[in-house]
């Protein structure tokens, strides 16, 4: 029991401490401004484009964070896929191996402060940083709504937006923690960003769209007769699919989907839908519990990946030797 009320006592401190430092320090003032201004540039051409071709929609609140306006088809879903991994990464691939650079790593553990407390208050004070900014624009996006549209939006708009915010931290944690990872793996900063930074647009842009349906054609080759007529083999386009759920880009890409556009049909199910599974479908939008039981395995997943690797990182950072 003393054990862990010391413990506890060290996270608290060690969050409060890292905390401040991110909340103070430049590098997080340029990108808040960074992650601000694109959002809100994003967020205007939704609203022009909302203004311009819909009359009466139930869900505008959720349009702006799906439309965008013609010749500039980048959404604010789009903006934050991009730039929340890059805001995470930019909090963590130094968050240990600055304290090896700098040599106060013993002197902190030397005090009553263990090895995972400081792990988990480093952790969790980048988690709630990038939470305070999103939750922040968040609230930014529902008051231009208000002001500019002049609807105030429905009990469920809002609750799939509140919805998609918390995913949207998810989102965050799985790249915070691969940076943590990295950055207790490598001692220098320039190494654990490149790596980390690196990794990130290999899974953001280079695997769903390619690399994953090059190895789903050597799982399951396609099928002549298909081919023939150039379609692709069903067992292929659902292992490009599986495959490509490995990036945390492609989960949250597909969870906005299902939540921010109840009224398309194809946002009932994540996967390929055929014309004949499409036949005597309710017409109008899906209700909240639909969507969040489509889009529950892509939640668990990267909720499970943010843990995944943050266990990995616990396991590593608790072998390594701390040198006076």
């Amino acid at each position: 029991m003393r054990r862990e009320g010391s413990a506890l006592n060290g996270l608290g401190v060690v969050m409060l401490k890292e905390l401040s430092d991110h909340l103070s320090s430049v590098r997080m003032r340029v990108l808040e401004w960074l992650v601000v201004l694109f959002a809100i540039a994003a967020l205007y051409l939704a609203i022009q484009q909302v203004r311009e071709t819909t009359a009466e929609d139930p869900f505008l609140l959720l349009r702006l964070f799906t439309r965008a306006r013609e010749g500039i088809p980048i959404t604010f879903v789009a903006f934050l896929s991009i730039l929340v991994p890059v805001m995470a990464i930019g909090l963590g691939f130094d968050a240990v191996n600055s304290e090896y650079n700098r040599r106060t790593l013993s002197r902190i553990l030397s005090q009553p402060i263990y090895r995972d407390a400081l792990l988990f208050g480093k952790f969790f004070a980048g988690l709630f940083t990038i939470s305070i900014s999103l939750v922040a624009l968040w609230l930014l996006v529902v008051g231009l709504g208000l002001v500019m549209l002049g609807v105030p939006p429905s009990i469920e708009e809002t609750a799939r937006a509140f919805i998609f915010l918390l995913v949207t931290i998810a989102y965050a944690g799985v790249w915070l923690a691969l940076a943590l990872l990295f950055s207790i793996v490598f001692r220098s900063a320039a190494t654990a960003a490149l790596i980390t930074f690196g990794l990130w647009l290999f899974l953001t842009f280079l695997w769903p769209s390619v690399l994953s349906q090059m190895v789903a054609a050597v799982i399951s080759p396609p099928d002549p007769g298909y081919t023939a007529l150039g379609l692709p083999t069903p067992e292929n386009v659902e292992w490009g699919q599986i495959l490509s759920r490995l990036s945390p880009s492609t989960l949250f890409g597909e969870i906005a989907f299902v939540l921010l556009n109840p009224d398309d049909v194809s946002a009932r199910a994540l996967g390929t839908i055929y014309l004949v599974q499409l036949q005597g479908a309710v017409r109008g939008s899906l209700p909240l519990g639909q969507s969040l039981m489509i889009a529950w395995p892509d939640i668990v997943g990267l909720v499970a990946g943010t843990i995944v690797l943050f266990t990995i990182a616990y396991m590593v950072f608790q072998r390594q030797e701390v040198r006076a």
